[in-house]
């Protein structure tokens, strides 16, 4: 266990919730405000700008459990992203470390560590949003043999999704993705999987958002049922070029979605 984790949260929950109710002294342009693919499950379809880095990073905890053996897993999602183009940008995804803890009455608690699973890939905004028509991408990623221990991905996986962003009413938006991949489940084995995210966002200013989304995935391993996961959250924008976001949810449907899921997270734009 990590005792230090709900500090870390309550901590972060603070400081998000104090920044929303304290405006900045100064305005900036809201066209030019960091726009991160996090929190949510949905990816967006506008990419970072040419020349820019950004570093989307936070910590997730999830729990699972099995009749009664419980498990309690802590993970770093990270998204690195530079523009190198205007339309372009480079991706390398993962989530970073990995701790597990198994717990069952009937035995001692086991605990594993190590480092997760990495991809590289691309993502394309081939329309750029225009009154009430919506911004299209594509966003491409692939996972080499990578990762450690428990973790480690023995052979290429990836996936291609069609991503959206349409901002159907003021201050409204529906960001919806559309994909299918090749990925590998706990017994090494690859499959062909449909995957599906939308996410509903609600901004009443330019900084604040509170979104719900969802996820799906069929099947969720090789011949396995189909895998559904809700949540939701809210994210503040610090000054032009800083996030913090806060989300929860939990599996719905499927076998390996957590019940429930926590996340706080940070976004810089460089």
């Amino acid at each position: 266990m990590l005792p230090n984790l709900k500090a870390i949260l309550r901590l972060s929950a603070i400081l998000a919730f104090s920044l929303m109710a304290h405006r900045a002294a100064f305005c900036e342009d809201p066209a030019d405000l960091i726009n991160p693919d996090r929190p949510g499950i949905a990816d967006g379809s506008t990419t970072v700008g040419r020349g820019h880095f950004e570093i989307e990073t936070g910590f997730q905890e999830e729990f699972r459990r099995d009749a009664a053996e419980h498990e309690q897993t802590l993970f770093l999602p990270t998204l690195l992203r530079y523009g190198f183009a205007k339309r372009w940008e480079a991706r390398a995804e993962g989530n970073a470390y990995i701790w597990d803890w198994q717990t069952d009455p009937q035995q001692p608690t086991t605990h594993s560590n190590g480092f997760a699973p990495a991809s590289l890939g691309v993502k394309y905004n081939f329309l750029t949003a225009a009154g009430a028509k919506p911004s299209l991408g594509t966003i491409l990623r692939i996972f080499p043999p990578s990762g450690s221990g428990n973790y480690h991905n023995t052979k290429t996986t990836g996936d291609l999704r069609l991503v959206a962003d349409w901002n159907f009413a003021a201050k409204w938006a529906l960001n919806p993705n559309l994909g299918l991949a090749i990925y590998q489940d706990n017994s090494a084995r690859t499959y062909a999987a449909g995957v599906y995210a939308a996410t509903l966002n609600f901004n009443p200013t330019a900084k604040l958002n509170f979104f719900a989304d969802t996820g799906i995935q069929t099947p969720e391993q090789k011949y396995g049922a189909t895998s559904a996961i809700i949540d939701a959250g809210t994210a503040y924008i610090v000054g032009s070029n800083t996030q913090l976001d806060l989300s929860v949810g939990r599996g719905i449907a499927g076998a390996t979605p957590p019940h429930p899921f926590l996340a706080a997270g940070y976004s810089r734009r460089f």
